[in-house]
Order: structure tokens, then sequence, then C-alpha cells
């Protein structure tokens, strides 16, 4: 774990936090511990709420990184990724995330409580919603 890259995603969540948008920052580093690309969570100045630094990354990295490249590189995060996230990073092919508060640390220190949890009700139709998706992965 390199401590320099992860303040430094912790001062750009408070860069995020002075710009009006929820604190949180990312960085993704290169095996040979070049900064790459940096990101700030814009979800309030950007009215996205998809704009989390770790999914802007990630979508950075599958876009202009080879997969090899992309499975040396290390994200630094100042908060253990959402589910949001985690899930594009597991497509980006990133190879690591390092991050300094966990979820259940952020949870503790919302007065709120955080997000209710959205309903859902299946899986349904199975017969009929396999049709597309079989024989596409390998």
């Amino acid at each position: 774990m390199n401590e320099q890259h992860l303040r430094r995603a912790i001062a750009l969540a408070a860069e995020a936090r002075e710009g009006g948008n929820p604190p949180f920052g990312s960085l993704l580093v290169s095996p040979d511990g070049s900064v790459l690309a940096e990101e700030r969570n814009s979800t309030i100045t950007d009215e996205d709420i998809s704009a989390h630094p770790e999914l802007k990354l990630a979508r950075w990295a599958a876009r202009s990184l080879d997969a090899a490249t992309a499975a040396g590189t290390t994200m630094y995060t100042s908060c253990e990724p959402c589910g949001m996230c985690a899930g594009a990073l597991a497509r980006s092919g990133i190879g690591r995330v390092v991050f300094a508060l966990s979820g259940d640390q952020l949870n503790g220190l919302k007065t709120s409580g955080g997000f209710p949890a959205v309903p859902t009700d299946g899986p349904h139709l199975y017969d009929e919603a396999k049709m597309p998706v079989e024989g596409y992965y390998p």
C-alpha cells in the first residue's frame, strides 16, 4: 500500500467537498507508481448520480488501457467502492483497489443512515429471459 497515493485520494475527496460535491476522490496508478488519472466525485455539479470517481476511472481505464496494462494498475480511493462502482471495477480490468474508509465506517459517519434499499421482485420468466443471453458468454 502506498500511503502517498492514499493521501492524495483523501485530498481529492476534500476538493470534491469544497466544490459542492460528496467527499470522495480516487486515482489510478500504474505498476511503476506513476499516476495515470485522478477523479473527484461530481454527482451534484454534474447532476449525475453515477459521477463517482471510481466509476469515472473504471470507464477511463476500460476505454484507454489495454487489458495487460489495466490488470497491473491500482486504484487508490478515499472510501470503499459502492456496489455500482464495484461492478464497474470488476468489468474494467483494473488490478486492485486500496481504500481508506470502509463502507461500514462511512455509514457510521452518516447521521442519516444512508440510502434506503430499493425493493426487488424476481427472478421471473426464466425460459424467456435466458434466450437472448444463452451462448453469449464463453
